[in-house]
């Protein structure tokens, strides 16, 4: 038996409920992970809050896209990326989908190892937003000659965009409000406070022009400032402001292009080994027991400290 958190109905966190249920065996191709820390993303709420629907058939919805564990039990002939599985491995589910659980049965081909090195909260919480990061730096072609503006920078995403992009060797700058300006410098970018003016801020930053910007903020003063200072709006990239991308033709990413998923599968590997060498540094801003996914998703949609939120089940 397993605790696992689902939402009965459509709505806001008040929806969601912890059932107590029977995980089969997993499947042919299958593992059976024991998730010790879950990431939490606005995804998550998103899935049951309307936004994608709200067929009753679809309930009861499992929210959910990642998190890190120990395998239990393995069908015939699972084999991950790095090889075989067998009992006991310490893996990395991304895309895990339904992980607000203690157990998760998920495509051996999900689960990637996780180095001893790193801890389980900063692994549950690397994949999601750093597979994100990964899909927009390179849509928005950013190298090492670039000025790079990131919105909402010292967010999950825009955290991790940050240092890919320094350790490419681009220029960031960064918007975020004023107390997170210390921890964008510690990341290596140049902070600037959105609002007012933001314009000449940015401007004042980078003397000699912006030549892309990442957008998670999705305001339009986000957009409105990424399309005066960028020239090629193919280079200007978002993953929320949808709207604005398809009226004024700027590329917004989600992972649902056959381009984007697999950019976002050939990043994983990659995002786990400089994680595991340090070189990548998950933030973790709050755990919750996996009882409390209600209360961190209402957190979660308010001004809150920087980093992930993880559920420890």
């Amino acid at each position: 038996m397993a605790n696992s958190v689902v939402a009965t109905a459509f709505g806001g966190p008040d929806v969601l409920t912890v059932i107590d249920e029977q995980v089969p065996a997993p499947g042919p191709g299958e593992v059976q992970v024991e998730l010790r820390a879950v990431g939490v993303n606005p995804f998550d709420y998103k899935s049951y809050s309307g936004a994608f629907g709200s067929d009753p058939a679809s309930l009861p919805v499992r929210p959910g896209l990642e998190g890190a564990g120990v395998v239990v039990a393995v069908g015939e002939g699972a084999a991950g990326p790095a090889g075989p599985l067998a009992v006991g491995d310490e893996v990395i589910v991304h895309p895990g989908k339904g992980s607000y659980t203690q157990l998760l049965n998920i495509d051996a081909g999900d689960a990637l190892p996780k180095p001893p090195s790193l801890p389980w909260e900063q692994a549950a919480g690397l994949l999601a937003t750093g597979t994100t990061a990964v899909d927009a730096l390179t849509t928005a072609q950013v190298t090492s000659s670039d000025t790079l503006l990131i919105h909402g920078a010292a967010g999950a995403v825009g955290a991790l965009a940050v240092q890919l992009a320094v350790a490419r060797g681009a220029t960031v700058i960064g918007t975020a409000r004023e107390s997170k300006h210390d921890y964008l410098r510690s990341l290596g970018a140049v902070p600037v406070a959105y609002g007012d003016g933001l314009l000449d801020r940015v401007r004042a930053a980078a003397p000699n022009g912006v030549d892309a910007a990442f957008d998670t903020a999705g305001t339009d003063e986000a957009v409105d400032a990424s399309l005066a200072l960028v020239a090629d709006r193919g280079r200007i990239v978002t993953i929320v402001a949808f709207g604005r991308a398809a009226q004024d033709g700027f590329p917004a990413i989600g992972g649902g292009s056959p381009e984007s998923a697999r950019i976002r599968q050939e990043a994983r590997s990659e995002l786990i080994e400089l994680a595991g060498r340090g070189q990548l540094d998950v933030l973790v801003a709050k755990t919750f027991p996996l009882e409390a996914a209600a209360q961190a998703h209402t957190e979660l949609q308010s001004p809150h400290p920087s980093g992930k939120f993880v559920l420890l089940p």
